[in-house]
């Protein structure tokens, strides 16, 4: 995607053909900045600290952090301690541990003196694998925005709620719940977006708004409490979020409030989509409830606010009174009977371990 007319990845080596180069999305929506990774540390910290965040993102940087580690170190020891740092970054989001495994696997049998090199090219397969992937969701994605048109008012715009950010910042390109968005707005299909605010940490007020006002998408930011009004109205045609990690039976989870939305969705009619890499599906686990690890964040995340100010400064409020305790558990589950289809890079399936063994026969039967 492009940035004042430059084509941007969120993630990238860097010119000295070493370090890694990312877009510092804790600086948005106000200041498009690119933050340096040269180590390990550097990129454990990226990851833990949300300058890079959405799970094929988070993925992606996990295996440029390995290659970061080895190209200092590329004994057993370093692959295995540097693997473990990485890992225990983020909880939830089940590419992070997808992508260590892909590349301790690529690594392992390679003698370390192979090794960096080899981390770094598989790294950039990883990256250019999402960026395919992406694509094909909004292509098939963006046949359900068509239909939606097709059954509609003549010339009206399908309108399309989503909730946080699942743009092409969550991804290293395109994104999975806003790709479908992209592809049907370049294919000339009247849209709009609803975008939730998304408490806590803003990402769609901050992420998923700058991404769509760059690219000239029509989108309108509501506070997270107005989705389900707007459905009540007739106001929403279809629902589109993204997943942090959807189990075998078809359970999604992603930021919190989303299952929320699934309920009010439901309630109303409208249909409720997921979008995901099937990196994203974890095979081992069927029952989101009770098996999907919730990662609860730190307190200020619920308690600070970062914005502008009228003379151009960034400034950071408490929004709640000094002494009151904080709860921030950052995702929830929406189980799979709330999800009228999972959008994948093969087609929409069923939110069920039938539909996405039809779609990733050698994958479900590894489960």
């Amino acid at each position: 995607m492009k940035v004042n007319g430059v084509a941007y990845r969120t993630i990238w080596p860097a010119g000295d053909g070493r370090t890694v180069e990312i877009i510092d999305q804790t600086k948005l929506p106000h200041d498009f900045a690119v933050a340096r990774l040269t180590g390990l540390e550097e990129a454990a910290h990226a990851i833990r600290a949300m300058l890079v965040r959405g799970a094929p993102l988070i993925g992606a940087t996990a295996a440029y952090g390995l290659a970061l580690a080895l190209a200092e170190d590329a004994g057993d020891e370093r692959l295995e301690q540097a693997s473990a740092v990485l890992l225990a970054t983020r909880p939830t989001a089940v590419n992070l541990r997808w992508a260590l495994e892909r590349m301790r696997a690529r690594l392992a049998p390679l003698p370390p003196a192979e090794r960096a090199a080899a981390a770094y090219a598989e790294a950039a397969a990883i990256c250019d694998e999402d960026v395919a992937i992406n694509r094909a969701i909004g292509e098939h994605g963006a046949a359900l925005i068509r239909a939606a048109a097709a059954a509609g008012a003549p010339g009206e715009p399908v309108n399309v709620l989503t909730h946080c950010n699942a743009g092409w910042l969550a991804t290293v390109d395109w994104g999975t719940a806003l790709s479908p968005i992209y592809a049907a707005f370049e294919a000339g299909i009247p849209l709009h977006v609803w975008v939730d605010e998304t408490r806590p940490r803003n990402q769609g007020a901050s992420l998923t708004a700058w991404e769509l006002n760059r690219h000239g998408v029509p989108h309108t930011v509501i506070v997270d409490n107005a989705g389900g009004h707007l459905m009540q109205h007739g106001r929403v045609d279809l629902c589109i979020v993204g997943t942090d990690r959807t189990t075998a039976d078809g359970d999604v989870c992603n930021k919190i409030g989303t299952y929320l939305k699934a309920l009010a969705a439901r309630d109303n009619g409208v249909p409720f989509y997921v979008a995901l890499p099937s990196p994203t599906i974890d095979w081992r686990i069927g029952d989101g409830v009770r098996e999907i690890p919730i990662e609860e964040r730190d307190g200020t995340e619920v308690s600070e606010l970062t914005g502008i100010t009228a003379d151009g400064r960034i400034e950071t409020v408490r929004v709640t009174p000094d002494g009151s305790p904080l709860a921030n558990p950052a995702f929830d589950v929406t189980p799979a009977r709330l999800v009228s289809g999972l959008i994948t890079e093969r087609g929409v399936c069923a939110a069920s371990r039938e539909g996405l063994r039809a779609l990733f026969p050698d994958a479900g039967r590894a489960a």
